[in-house]
């Protein structure tokens, strides 16, 4: 149980985090939906994600674990279509200039949004885990 309430919390810091960084993820609803979002994200990588993960296996190694990307994309859009509160929405990225490092300004579609998203996701989520340990 304790484990449960423990990916429960890092999902749903790690999908508010998120949604403050990138703006084409956002959720309505306020606080009940960022729960239900949470819950269900928790229970989308229990469930769907080693599923996928097994699936998906050979890609996998094929690609030197860069396909392992794909299905936390695919388990983002999952928690799309699960709670309707979240939505992918496009994103015109306004670039950035810090001393030196020059990114162009982009339009992200919803697909590279969900790509980003899903990065940050994963890289909140592996660090919260590694602090919880």
């Amino acid at each position: 149980m304790k484990t449960l309430l423990r990916y429960f919390l890092i999902n749903l810091v790690s999908l508010w985090i998120v949604t403050k960084i990138i703006p084409g993820l956002t959720y309505t609803g306020g606080i009940r939906s960022l729960l239900l979002g949470g819950l269900a994200f928790m229970a989308i990588n229990f469930l769907l994600v080693p599923m996928l993960k097994i699936l998906f296996l050979p890609l996998n190694l094929l690609t030197l674990g860069l396909f392992a990307w794909i299905t936390n994309v695919l388990a983002l859009y999952a928690l799309t279509t699960l709670v309707s509160d979240f939505r992918l929405v496009p994103y015109v990225f306004p670039g950035l200039n810090y001393n030196g490092l020059i990114l162009p300004a982009l339009d992200l579609s919803p697909f590279l949004v969900a790509v980003a998203a899903s990065f940050l996701i994963g890289m909140i989520t592996h660090f919260l885990q590694w602090l919880s340990h």
